[in-house]
């Protein structure tokens, strides 16, 4: 997995100098059709690099950030690249990709939430879950398309399916962080 990850980083890198898209985060002034291009480069991209077809980005900073995080391996109370547990992974992709400062374990970022249907969930949403004794015990971020990261206890940090027959048995609410 982590060769995966590295080929796929490397793959990445190469195509993001020989493309001159050396600062995902900014869509410049130029014409609509430059945007364009840089939104299909940046789906091109992410969605090879974490395997699900993605059709629009709205924060290309979150992607960039999710791309760095990879395989990085689950360490409880953990919130450095040596390991992350979930509510650490959160609180620094939120920090880095939407200037919003939270701490906390999963079930304190739930209460500063607005609860939000499965239904309504968008890009940067968070997805909590009930694994642990009938309360909040996990959250990740929404990325779209029924898929979301987290630090995984097993796995480290990862993508995964909301429809995933284990998430879908504990999924719990989404939420938006309160302003």
């Amino acid at each position: 997995m982590k060769n995966k990850i590295s080929l796929l980083f490397a793959v990445f890198v190469f195509l993001n100098i020989n493309l001159n898209a050396s600062c995902p985060g900014k869509i410049s002034e130029g014409s609509i059709e430059d945007r364009e291009q840089q939104q299909l480069h940046w789906c091109f991209i992410y969605s090879n690099m974490l395997g699900f077809n993605i059709n629009y980005i709205n924060n290309p900073r979150l992607y960039q950030s999710i791309s760095e995080w990879m395989g990085t391996p689950y360490k409880y109370t953990g919130n450095s690249k040596k390991g992350v547990d979930c509510s650490g992974l959160v609180c620094k992709l939120y920090r880095d990709c939407y200037d919003k400062v939270m701490d906390g374990c999963a079930s304190d970022i739930f209460k500063r939430s607005e609860q939000i249907r499965r239904s309504d969930l968008r890009e940067g949403d968070l997805v909590f879950f009930k694994i642990k004794k009938n309360r909040v015990s996990h959250v990740g971020i929404y990325l779209g398309q029924n898929r979301f990261v987290h630090a995984s206890s097993k796995s480290g940090v990862i993508v995964s399916k909301l429809d995933d027959p284990y998430y879908n048995r504990y999924f719990y609410k989404g939420g938006r962080l309160k302003e």
